[in-house]
C-alpha cells in the first residue's frame, strides 16, 4: 500500500448508511461488530468441523441522543421486543458501503433484525461539549451479501 494515494474506487469507513424496513431514517454515526460466524462442532478425534449453519449477528450502532425522532423510533421498536412480544418486533435491515465517488461498493441485508439492547451514556460535566450518544445492540437472523 502506498501512503497517500488513494484509489479512485476507495471506499472509505466512514460512508456507510443502514436502513431499516418501517423506520425513518437513522443517522447511526458508528456501526461495530458484524461478524458472521460458522457453528463448528468437535469430532472425536479432537478436531472441529463445520456444523453447516451461521450464528446469529450481533452488532452495535450508535446514534446522537439529541436526534429526537430517531431516538424515539428505535426506543418504540425496543418496546416492540418486550413484554406482550409484537409479530413486527423483527424487520429487515440493509447496510451499504459507499465509495469516495459515492458509487455502492457493498450491500448486506440483515433479516430478522431487532434492538436487543440500549445503552444511555454516562454523564459527565467535566465532558462539555462532547454529544451524547446513545448505543444500541441489535441482533440479526443472518447477513447476506447482495
Amino acid at each position: 500500500m502506498l501512503k497517500g494515494i488513494i484509489q479512485p474506487n476507495h471506499a472509505p469507513l466512514n460512508n456507510f448508511e443502514v436502513f431499516i424496513l418501517g423506520l425513518p431514517p437513522i443517522v447511526f454515526i458508528t456501526v461495530a461488530g458484524l461478524e458472521e460466524e460458522l457453528e463448528t462442532v468437535d469430532l472425536p478425534d479432537r478436531t472441529t468441523a463445520s456444523g453447516g449453519n451461521t450464528k446469529p449477528v450481533e452488532w452495535t450502532g450508535t446514534t446522537m441522543l439529541h436526534h429526537t425522532v430517531e431516538r424515539l423510533a428505535l426506543e418504540a421498536w425496543f418496546k416492540e421486543g418486550q413484554d406482550s412480544v409484537t409479530s413486527t418486533y423483527k424487520k429487515i435491515g440493509t447496510l451499504l458501503s459507499r465509495g469516495i465517488q459515492n458509487n455502492v461498493h457493498a450491500t448486506y441485508t440483515l433479516p430478522g433484525l431487532y434492538i436487543m439492547k440500549r445503552v444511555i451514556p454516562d454523564f459527565d460535566k467535566a465532558n462539555e461539549g462532547e454529544p451524547a450518544m446513545l448505543e444500541w445492540t441489535f441482533k440479526a437472523d443472518d447477513i447476506i451479501p447482495v
